[in-house]
Order: C-alpha cells, then sequence, then structure tokens
C-alpha cells in the first residue's frame, strides 16, 4: 500500500522537454518511475531518449491520457504558464496533478484550486512549490532524491522540501511507506489534513511525521484532526522557532503575526493533541525512533 501514489501509477510529465523537465524525468525513471509521455504542443509527435528508454511526446494531458492510460502529471512549466497547464490537467481529469513550479501568483494557486473544486475535484493538486511525493521502492513524482531513503513504515507529510529530504535521511534505516511535500505557499491543493487521513486509512504506515513550519493556522487545524481522527502515532516538528515576528521567511506562507502563526503556538497545538513535537528534526527522528522501538 501507498498514498495517492504506487507501482501502478502511470505517469507524464507537463513540461518534459525544458531544463528542469528533462533533468528530473531522467532522475524519476532511474528510481523505477513509470513514465509513459511528457506533454508538450509545440514538439507534440516527437519522442525524448532517456538513456535507452524513449518517452513520446503529446499535444495535451487529454490526448497522454487517452494514449497511455496516464493517471499522475507531475508539472514542470513556468510560473507564468502553470495556471494554464494545471487547469488542462484538471480539464482531461487527471486523477493526481503534482504542481513541483516555485514562484506561482497566489491568485494564480487560487484560482486553479477553486477551478478544481468547481470540476469536482476529479483531480487532486500537490503544491505548488513542492518537491512531490515518493512512494519508496515503487515511484516517485517530483524532485525527491529517490537514494535516501528505502521503503519501511512511516508516513511523512511537510511543508518543507529540504526538511523532507532530511528526515527521511535521519529515519533511512527504518524506511517510509510514502512521503509527501504539500509545499508551503499560501495556498495548496493537498494539506496536512488530507494526508494525515490518508496515512490513517493506510494499513501499512504505522506511525506518522508531521512537519510544519511558521505562517498561517494549518498546523493547528491538523492538530485539531489529529485530536478527532487519528489513531496512529504522530510526531511532529515545526520549523521557524527563531524567526523575528512579522518577517516573511523563506516561503511566501511563513510569515508571522502576533502570536497567530508562531512556531510555539503549533508546538502547544499539536502536543494538546497527543503530538510528541521535536525542537529539531533529529531530536524528531529520535521520537519516531522511540515510539517505533516501543
Amino acid at each position: 500500500m501507498a498514498i495517492f501514489l504506487n507501482k501502478d501509477s502511470k505517469v507524464i510529465v507537463q513540461g518534459m522537454t525544458g531544463a528542469t523537465g528533462m533533468k528530473h524525468t531522467k532522475l524519476m525513471l532511474a528510481d523505477g518511475t513509470n513514465i509513459v509521455g511528457g506533454v508538450n504542443p509545440r514538439k507534440a509527435g516527437t519522442e525524448v531518449d532517456f538513456d535507452g528508454t524513449s518517452i513520446p511526446v503529446f499535444g495535451t494531458v487529454a490526448e497522454a491520457m487517452e494514449k497511455t492510460g496516464a493517471n499522475v502529471s507531475v508539472l514542470f512549466v513556468p510560473p507564468a504558464f502553470s495556471k494554464a497547464a494545471v487547469v488542462e490537467a484538471i480539464d482531461a481529469e487527471i486523477p493526481l496533478a503534482v504542481v513541483i513550479t516555485e514562484g506561482i501568483a497566489v491568485h494564480d494557486s487560487a484560482a486553479f484550486w477553486a477551478y478544481a473544486q468547481s470540476k469536482g475535484n476529479k483531480t487532486r493538486i500537490i503544491g505548488p512549490n513542492c518537491p512531490g511525493l515518493i512512494t519508496p521502492g515503487q515511484s516517485n513524482a517530483g524532485i525527491i532524491p529517490g537514494d535516501i531513503t528505502k521503503p519501511g513504515r512511516i508516513g511523512l507529510v511537510s511543508k518543507s522540501g529540504t526538511l523532507t529530504y532530511q528526515m527521511m535521511y535521519e529515519l533511512r534505516d527504518i524506511g517510509f511507506s510514502s512521503a509527501v511535500g504539500i509545499g508551503g505557499d499560501p495556498v495548496i491543493g493537498t494539506t496536512h489534513i488530507d494526508a494525515l487521513a490518508a496515512f490513517e486509512a493506510d494499513p501499512d504506515t504505522d506511525l506518522i511525521v508531521m512537519i510544519g513550519e511558521i505562517g498561517g493556522d494549518a498546523e493547528e487545524r491538523a492538530a485539531d484532526f489529529i485530536a478527532k481522527n487519528v489513531t496512529k502515532p504522530v510526531v511532529g516538528y515545526v520549523a521557524g522557532f527563531t524567526a523575528p515576528e512579522g518577517k516573511t521567511m523563506g516561503h511566501a506562507g511563513a510569515i508571522v503575526s502576533g502570536s497567530s502563526g508562531t512556531a510555539a503556538a503549533k508546538k502547544e497545538a499539536l502536543e494538546a493533541a497527543g503530538v510528541k513535537v521535536g525542537k529539531t528534526p533529529t531530536e524528531t527522528a529520535k521520537l519516531a525512533r522511540a515510539i517505533l522501538a516501543g
């Protein structure tokens, strides 16, 4: 089992023929991802060779789905064109769209999120501004390094890409069922709560690690959800304990206003829900180990 992505997932890459798309398509293929096509209207009908693996390029997401049976799209499309690319994926009703692109205008993200809602949520959006997701040993959709962990029983959901990688590496000897980088922008498609619900329902996930960061109230809402709906142990980490108030830190969503959105407030809410919260990623990994060791 896995959440959102598995060995049977058929993946297309919107923006595959660009420099970033080419680089990461090659890496995803090396991780065993079943990439069945790329999408670029200007290069439709051509093929791209990746170390002996020939990947066809289609003109539209709908055509790629019709010809290949694709059910996942990973988007490496420049910010100015990302909204149109996501809307195209939603119109084609692809079940999962993983938006890697950084720097998409919040207005555009809000627009395609609302569009997905209006179409009945047939397309799950992960991102934008995220590292994607990986089910180790099965499939990798995005930019998470495939060689830093192995299959295991921990589920990971994180706002931060780099902290995703660090936590996977810290717990590499135990391994992960799936790791999902949801992104740190103010408007994202898949939330902590969505991933927590999926991990709770996944029989192959024994423990959940949740990484948040300052800004907004997503972690507080997740804490409330955990208290009411999650029976599995959850370990948390909140980045930004030393961040100065009123200053945007890294992600556009990581800004603190008064007492709202601080790391301390998030830690307090999570601990009240029974989540063990580490002060550092390494301490968080130790808490996870202790719980799994019984």
